[in-house]
């Protein structure tokens, strides 16, 4: 017997949570842009998640096992995206990131992270869970590496390290056993030690932003200066808060970019620990969602694809909140659905859209 799909299965509650967050999103970049040449930011943020909204509920009703089957395509199409952004994209502060397409500026690099989390779950999912053998690791690698090495050329580090953790979603879920992964992990940690030490693969600037949160201090007013100003911002926030719009970090104009990389450290000076709290509390609801869902997939391709999306997630999350309070590298990974910007809203969203897909099919013949 076939059960009817609707929108009766939709996960409510999670997408109620996203749009308190969205809520909190849209507030905030208000607040930390009010006195700053970035007002009125938040009526575009506030579009990009209507669009958003729209897009999620129109991905969620087409058949995540018919994206599977077109996915080589869309993996064809992004490589080819990802080469243009080098040739014929927009130069902006050194770095070609985005496609001018009449008045609005694209960003490939942000939506193959969703191609890569479809191509990650049916490549193990064709596995059939058998033992993965290295010759498999290896094609997996190959799948992620490709897309992962023209991000970093473009040179969009931050965004190409949020590729890493859907691969090793999909290899532990894959089946990679405890020796293959001390083996890969040894070999990693050789090659980054090498890549390091080379002088080649890295630019200095790039090295001066990865170790600046060691020692802020030592370059006050280059490399540490936006570590400084984050640890400030959310310091003088205390336990409460300044309150909106009253932070003197954020309205002074000292905290760089407040409205995206760092609305984090806007946040928490405005609304303190309290605040802060808050909101990672509603980010721990909905990866916690998002992984029981996982748990209920009918299939082991849905699992991967909702735990694919769990991982870049957790990843961003990690990484800002941990460059805000000085505990990571400054890498400019946005803080998904609090962070401006029209390309990681819309991912963020069709990526919800995805495990949507998932939940609304597991109990449909």
């Amino acid at each position: 017997m076939r059960r009817i799909l609707t929108f009766r299965d939709f996960d409510w509650p999670l997408l109620g949570v996203v749009l308190i967050l969205c809520t909190v999103s849209v507030l905030e970049i208000y607040s930390a842009t009010l006195h700053t040449k970035y007002s009125g930011f938040h009526t575009k943020q506030l579009a990009w998640i209507i669009g958003g909204l729209v897009a999620m509920f129109l991905f969620s009703k087409i058949d995540y096992h018919k994206l599977i089957d077109f996915i080589p395509w869309a993996y064809g199409v992004s490589l080819v995206s990802l080469v243009a952004v080098k040739l014929v994209g927009s130069k902006v502060l050194g770095a070609r990131r985005w496609i001018k397409i009449g008045p609005m500026h694209f960003q490939p690099s942000e939506w193959v992270k969703l191609i890569l989390i479809l191509a990650v779950a049916r490549y193990f999912a064709n596995l059939g869970g058998r033992r993965l053998t290295w010759v498999d690791i290896a094609k997996a690698f190959g799948l992620v590496g490709i897309p992962m090495l023209l991000v970093l050329i473009q040179p969009d580090m931050g965004t190409a390290l949020t590729y890493t953790p859907i691969l090793v979603a999909g290899l532990f879920l894959g089946g990679i056993n405890i020796r293959q992964s001390v083996i890969l992990i040894t070999a990693g940690t050789v090659l980054v030690a090498g890549a390091w030490s080379s002088g080649k693969v890295l630019k200095p600037y790039q090295k001066a932003r990865l170790t600046s949160f060691i020692n802020p201090g030592d370059d006050p007013k280059g490399s540490g200066y936006q570590i400084r100003q984050s640890l400030i911002a959310v310091g003088s926030g205390g336990i409460w808060g300044k309150g909106a719009a009253k932070g003197t970090q954020t309205q002074g104009d000292f905290l760089p970019i407040p409205h995206a990389d760092f609305i984090f450290a806007a946040f928490g000076e405005e609304h303190g620990f309290v605040g802060a709290v808050f909101v990672l509390l509603l980010y721990f609801f909905i990866l916690m969602r998002l992984i029981q869902n996982a748990q209920t997939a009918a299939d082991l391709s849905g699992s991967l694809i909702i735990m694919g999306v769990v991982a870049v997630l957790t990843f961003q999350i990690a990484v800002n909140v941990g460059m805000v309070i000085g505990f990571m590298p400054v890498t400019g990974i946005p803080l998904p659905l609090m962070s401006y910007g029209g390309s990681s809203v819309l991912f963020t969203f069709l990526a919800l859209g995805a495990a949507m897909n998932v939940r609304m099919r597991r109990f449909v013949n």
